[in-house]
């Protein structure tokens, strides 16, 4: 079973063991002759244009495109970025105004103005990109510029999570010569003005990242490059850290490459270090499918399912059960799927079939994509498929894509189950509730839920105070449980494994578990 109580402290302890031991290793600044620090993931981007992603790309943009605010290291309330401030103007939560620094530029040379943020905000909408970042937009009116460094967002209605959504990389800061109001740029670049610039780019394969010398921003950047490799596979990716072809792993590894690595970290000198627990697994149910569409199927799939098993066998103990859409550790948290389920049943789920009118085993098909999440994603559909089947309710087939054509796939429709992970946006209940409801959701398939959408979420977004709105978000999450049309799995961890001559990797992550590559340094020897 694998060592859960392993903490942040993991680094500070190498490095002190190795001083102790004369191994003479030092965290030291970087200097302009260091090779590039090589990070490994399997979140390879889908689309460098942020207008059209709502997905892992962001690992790439938060590190070369800049945002208003942002998250910096070690908190979870927005702060200025490109924006000098910002701040609510009235008492009503409803128009956000930021000031932005002076003298800002992207990476061309070109200046970044006022005029600039109210484009890049304007064409995620315009451009309208299904299942895209337009979703996360929609208490916003409109945007207005008040001179060369002042911009304005007018709110439909209050909504104090709006600063929240402005420090996602969805809402990077993008030029109009680069990119046009109407469309995606597809060349293949990137102009920012964050930490790095993009200096080369093979898709599926490699980003070269350097040090942006136009750049003006909070990121102290401790490295002067950084290559990402793009892995397809957590066993290549974790033998790449054994063999140091790699420096860093942040997003992939699978939960036996997990615990083996942190068997090994003394004998291989690697450190493992766990991050933000926000991390969530879950079912999505398609309501234009002849079977899915029915409630009964859906819930006799709740009644079946036992998270435990998928914990424990699949993933070793590194992910925990999670009965609820909000994961652990965020106010307004519930278990609502095992207080009206409880423990796994058979006989309950047939109740709930035969009840339906439904007395043959169900045809199923289940989707899974092979490349995001790592490979232990088939090992873990293998499992709901067994579950599934032992109860001789359902017959299930699984299939599997890679995540570029199975993004395209879920948005057309075409999956009647699939497996969908979540990276939250901002450390906030209303991410894990929002993105999913509505017609334009991130999910790609409507989920018309008048009661949260017109009701519970307006009346959270009035309230500043974020740890003072649990009671709307139990009750938005007694109406999943009751539509499960969202089927939650587990909640896991974010582990950054590192060789023991790269420190900074316990500062790396963000309240959102994105990579800030700038924090990422090699030690050097005295």
């Amino acid at each position: 079973m694998f060592n859960r109580t392993r903490s942040l402290q993991t680094a500070a302890a190498l490095v002190s063991i190795s001083l102790v031991a004369g191994c003479g290793l030092l965290e030291s600044q970087s200097s302009d002759d260091e090779e590039p620090i090589v990070v490994g993931t399997t979140s390879a981007p889908s689309t460098l244009d942020p207008a059209a992603a709502w997905d892992g790309s962001w690992e790439l943009y938060r590190n070369v495109y800049q945002t208003l605010v942002s998250f910096p290291t070690g908190s979870s309330t927005p702060e200025p970025d490109a924006a000098e401030h910002c701040e609510f103007r009235g008492e009503n939560n409803q128009v956000y105004h930021c000031e932005l620094r002076k003298g800002l530029q992207f990476s061309d040379g070109s200046s970044l103005d006022a005029k600039d943020v109210k484009h890049s905000i304007d064409r995620i909408r315009k451009i309208g990109v299904t299942g895209g970042p337009e979703g996360m937009l929609g208490s916003l009116d409109k945007v207005t510029v008040e001179g060369e460094r002042g911009v304005t967002f007018h709110l439909e209605k209050p909504d104090a999570t709006f600063p929240f959504v402005l420090a996602t990389p969805a809402m990077s800061l993008v030029n109009e010569e680069d990119y046009p109001a109407g469309k995606l740029r597809n060349d293949g670049a990137v102009t920012g003005s964050g930490p790095y610039v993009l200096q080369e780019y093979k898709e599926d394969d490699t980003s070269e990242l350097v040090r942006n010398d136009k750049y003006k921003g909070p990121a102290d950047r401790k490295n002067n490059a950084v290559t990402i490799r793009y892995f397809q596979d957590s066993a290549e990716l974790a033998g790449a850290l054994k063999k140091k072809d790699i420096d860093v792993t942040f997003r992939g590894l699978a939960s036996e490459d997990i615990v083996d690595l942190d068997a090994q970290n003394s004998k291989k000198g690697i450190q493992l270090i766990e991050g933000a627990g926000t991390e969530t697994r879950y079912l999505v149910f398609n309501p234009k499918d002849r079977w899915t569409k029915n409630p009964a199927v859906r819930k006799a799939i709740a009644q079946v399912i036992d998270r435990w098993a998928i914990a424990h066998n699949v993933y070793k103990d590194t992910v925990e059960p999670l009965y609820s859409m909000v994961p652990q550790g965020v106010a307004g948290h519930t278990t609502g799927f095992f207080d009206t389920f409880g423990k796994p049943s058979t006989a309950k789920a047939r109740a709930i079939l035969d009840e339906a009118g439904i007395n043959e085993p169900v045809p199923l098909t289940l989707w899974y994509t092979t490349d995001r999440y790592g490979s232990v994603t088939r090992t873990e559909f293998e499992e709901i498929e067994r579950q599934l089947e032992a109860s001789k309710l359902f017959d299930i087939k699984l299939e599997g894509r890679p995540w570029r054509t199975y993004e395209k796939g879920y948005r057309a429709g075409e999956y009647p189950v699939f497996g969908r992970g979540w990276f939250p946006d901002f450390p906030d209940a209303d991410n894990f509730i929002a993105p999913f409801v509505g017609e334009n959701n991130a999910l790609g398939t409507p989920y018309p839920s008048p009661k949260i959408i017109a009701d519970l979420l307006p009346q959270s977004r009035r309230e500043p105070d974020r740890g003072a709105v649990a009671r709307e978000f139990e009750a938005a999450q007694e109406i999943l449980v009751k539509d499960a049309r969202l089927l939650p799995l587990w909640q896991g961890k974010q582990y950054v494994a590192a060789s023991e001559e790269i420190a900074g990797g316990e500062r790396a992550l963000d309240p959102s578990t994105i990579m800030q590559m700038w924090e990422l340094h090699r030690k050097t020897s005295w």
